[in-house]
């Protein structure tokens, strides 16, 4: 693990392998750290300690937890590739030698990629190996291009493993599930049926201490490329031949070769006030903390059906939906005022936060004399099945499919190029940024970009919490 000391890896990564281990879910593992910190095995051990008993999200025994941070090993990047092949060594001897895979986590900044991959292959460990890859993959066509040339000059295309978070929840896999395990709603997943759909991933956490970051990166490299656009194959693929990696990855390509390039005219970029203040970030910054967009999916299915994505930093709230328009009835039998349209078109609405939940709105009679209508909901979610506790956080499933060789939830080099090209018209003449108040929606012109429908968030009706 390269960045055994970071952020994602104390958050995340560390109390992920935890569980992983304990749970019998993977195979038997050694985890050996290493990054820029000059410490030793002992001092990673309690930071790996501290931030498992902080941050897991599953309950473990003190036991079997100490079981887990003994067989961890650090190895400072300073003590140079040897070093990293002795540690290897002995842990592959430990677990038996001849059947072991390595696994290498680059939890690394985007500029360390290559030096890293450098390190592994002086010290012998690139052979039967798989690599696991954090964003950004990539500011551009150019850079992804050049990226992915420099990789394989290192490492084969069936060894690398490009993560995305949002793929790893239990929400965005039932979309799977939803639509091709059941014959209710494939009949009706196309142009016929659908109105638009909309992606809708509002965070209320501001920019914080990553100004820095976020200054070369912005809102749509940071989200919309990497997490926004992988959701929108899952929604807009064809049926896979099966459910093998290679037969899902080729249905998202074709998604994402069917995309129309995006027009500059359809994006709405804003920037919440207070951000130009922040240290790092440019009096004049042009960087945009938030993106609204329309894009189009040129094929059979989708032709004439708009995508609405939106995403942005310091908004109102924090939620994560796939909202699903269905066509409205061509002609009503009911009289006026008796509330039918009123509350809008008919929604399949997914929520992708970690609880899993499903919502169907439709009309139907309110109870009484008359004939008045009411939009009302069906509701599931996670919590009902009996098994929220075997849900796996993103981290967790994604790490264990890679040690199974499974690529299913991890993006393609050629998907990643053509991502890209969709995206170079915006790249090349971005509108200009308007100013938003934290804790808004973003800058009004949302309204005339999606008009003359309606953006599903904020939500007239809650969610039905457990009873």
């Amino acid at each position: 693990m390269f960045g055994a000391t970071g952020d994602l890896a104390q958050r995340k990564l560390l109390p992920g392998l935890l569980h992983l281990s304990c749970s019998k879910l993977a195979p038997e593992m050694r985890v050996i750290g290493t990054s820029l910190d000059e410490i030793d095995s002992d001092a990673f051990r309690k930071l790996a300690q501290k931030a498992c008993k902080e941050f897991a999200h599953h309950k473990v025994t003190d036991e079997l937890c100490e079981q887990f941070i003994s067989n961890l090993t650090f190895v400072p990047q300073q003590a140079g590739p040897e070093a990293l092949a002795s540690a290897v060594a002995e842990q592959t001897e430990a677990l038996g030698g001849d059947d072991v895979r390595l696994l290498h986590y680059l939890s690394v900044p985007p500029k360390a990629v290559l030096s890293v991959m450098d390190t592994l292959h002086k010290a012998d460990l690139a052979e039967n190996s798989r690599v696991i890859m954090e964003k950004p993959f990539g500011v551009d066509l150019e850079s992804a291009r050049d990226l992915n040339k420099a990789i394989h000059e290192r490492f084969d295309e069936e060894q690398i493993f490009r993560i995305d978070h949002f793929l790893g929840k239990e929400a965005a896999q039932n979309i799977l599930a939803f639509r091709f395990a059941n014959g209710l709603f494939e009949p009706i997943w196309n142009r016929q049926f659908i109105d638009h759909i909309q992606i809708d991933v509002p965070e209320r956490l501001t920019v914080e201490n990553r100004a820095q970051f976020y200054e070369a990166v912005g809102a749509f490299k940071d989200m919309v490329v990497t997490h926004l656009f992988q959701i929108l194959a899952f929604v807009a693929m064809e049926p896979p031949t099966e459910l093998a990696s290679e037969a899902i990855s080729s249905e998202k390509n074709k998604v994402f070769r069917s995309m129309r390039l995006l027009d500059p005219s359809q994006v709405v970029r804003g920037q919440y006030r207070g951000y130009r203040d922040m240290p790092g970030v440019s009096p004049e910054s042009d960087t945009e903390t938030f993106i609204a967009l329309k894009c189009e999916i040129d094929n059979w299915r989708w032709a004439g059906v708009p995508f609405f994505l939106r995403t942005g930093k310091g908004l109102a709230e924090g939620q994560r939906i796939i909202s699903i328009a269905f066509h409205e009835p061509p002609r009503s039998m009911f009289p006026p005022g008796s509330g039918v349209g009123q509350k809008g078109p008919d929604h399949l609405t997914f929520d992708l936060a970690d609880v899993s939940r499903m919502s169907l709105s439709f009309y139907g009679k309110r109870p009484g004399p008359g004939m008045k209508l009411d939009k009302l909901s069906l509701q599931f979610t996670m919590e009902e099945t009996g098994h929220a506790g075997d849900v796996l956080e993103a981290y967790e499933r994604l790490i264990l499919d890679a040690m199974r060789g499974d690529r299913t939830l991890y993006n393609t080099a050629e998907g990643i190029e053509r991502l890209w090209e969709v995206s170079a018209p915006l790249l090349e003449d971005p509108p200009p940024v308007r100013s938003y108040d934290i804790d808004s929606w973003g800058p009004n012109a949302v309204h005339p970009l999606i008009a003359p429908r309606a953006w599903r968030l904020p939500f007239e009706r809650g969610w039905r919490g457990k009873k």
